[in-house]
């Protein structure tokens, strides 16, 4: 089995290595590695020629999420592609095949894998990553949601429909939509797990949300998020979280983090969504509803061995 890996980088010097060691412990042994660089101003670029990538340059003034990926996908050969953050990292050296295993079925044209936080991550990212991430695999979802952090597509059926380059964020799930509508299959592999490693500022949380929110806007006109719905959630998501850090005894040093991301997240979300309408209600659930008061699910454990990374 190969694969090509396509990964989009901004000034990443300081994860790249880690992801692309996490590659070279693979069960896949023959992966062609891409980088599409957006103008770093660092050693990114090198590092990943190291490791034997091939770096495909795209100029800042025209960077979008979808144009990166395209750039980075009509340089692939390989049929199946994998997708993935430079600043995430394998669990396990079996991540790629259990990534690509649900290609055996025909029908699936996008699989996606589980992602977990590292200790740096706020409390609520790991409450958000056990929502959207959980523990059972789907050979055959329901809904389109997926992630490209960590995930691969059929190099084919991306050659029939590129990703929109128009959109501020979620060029994933418009893709993914389209897939679904196509009557291909999207499949989650949950032991296809990867470390996605984020160190946001309030700012950035904000940002990313607000941008988030303006694309689901484009892809569901009928969308909507009111003050109401920012207060609601906001408050439900911050109370469950709370809850939760409580129970797992991290509650003083989460509390802060807790308060902010959440106004942070549901802020811009907000401002992203003014003046739409009514959102799909399935979606909703997966992007925003907290959990109940359940504990959340730990990762069951694995035979596999995970990667004994370095520390630096």
């Amino acid at each position: 089995m190969n694969c090509s890996l396509v990964i989009r980088a901004f000034n990443e010097e300081k994860h790249i290595g880690r992801l692309l060691e996490g590659v070279r412990h693979q069960t896949v042994r023959d992966v062609k590695i891409i980088l599409v660089d957006s103008g770093s101003t660092d050693t990114t670029a090198a590092i990943a020629a190291q490791y034997g990538a091939t770096v495909v340059h795209i100029p800042p003034v025209e960077f979008t999420f979808g144009r990166s990926l395209n750039l980075g996908l009509a340089a692939a050969t390989c049929s199946l592609v994998a997708i993935a953050s430079a600043h995430v990292y394998p669990v396990y050296p079996d991540w790629l095949e259990r990534l690509l295993e649900p290609f055996a079925d025909p029908a699936v044209a996008l699989t996606y894998g589980k992602q977990r936080g590292d200790e740096d991550s706020k409390f609520s990212e790991h409450q958000i990553f056990a929502r959207w991430f959980p523990e059972e695999s789907a050979a055959n979802q329901s809904h389109p949601f997926c992630n490209n952090a960590n995930a691969a597509i059929r190099l084919s059926v991306w050659k029939v429909h590129p990703y929109d380059e128009s959109l501020t964020g979620l060029e994933d799930l418009a893709w993914a939509k389209w897939v679904f509508e196509q009557d291909h299959a999207i499949a989650y592999a949950a032991e296809a797990e990867i470390i996605h490693v984020h160190t946001e500022t309030p700012r950035s949380v904000l940002n990313r949300y607000q941008r988030e929110a303006m694309a689901f806007k484009r892809i569901y006109p009928e969308a909507h998020f009111s003050l109401y719905d920012f207060v609601r959630m906001a408050s439900a998501n911050i109370a469950s979280d709370l809850w939760h850090a409580a129970r797992q005894r991290v509650f003083l040093r989460s509390a802060l983090s807790v308060f902010w991301f959440r106004t942070a997240q549901f802020w811009g979300t907000y401002q992203g969504y003014r003046h739409s309408l009514e959102w799909n209600w399935n979606l909703r659930r997966t992007f925003y509803y907290p959990h109940g008061l359940e504990m959340l699910e730990k990762t069951a454990p694995r035979e596999v061995e995970p990667i004994r990374y370095n520390k630096k």
